[in-house]
């Protein structure tokens, strides 16, 4: 039950929202990348990016100086139906 709160409190903002809607169209991104599209400060990209890893909805790849960003692959059921909305 807790986990599934985390995912909630994860999911209930529009900023985050849209990083989600944003990897799912573009697989994967780098913080940077995202915060450029979406038009949100680096800092606060990098923060909701932290608290939807955290939930385990999104993972991240270190490349050089650069971290990618993805919609985990091992993400549960219940979780895949929440974000399809997105």
């Amino acid at each position: 039950m807790k986990h599934l709160e985390k995912i909630f409190k994860a999911l209930a903002n529009r900023r985050r929202l849209a990083i989600i809607k944003y990897l799912k169209e573009n697989h994967e991104a780098s913080v940077s990348e995202i915060a450029k599209e979406l038009k949100i400060p680096f800092k606060t990209t990098s923060k909701h990016l932290r608290i939807l890893s955290a939930a385990d909805i999104v993972d991240k790849e270190q490349r050089r100086f650069q971290v990618y960003y993805f919609i985990s692959d091992d993400i549960k059921l219940d979780v895949k139906v929440l974000i399809s909305v997105v």
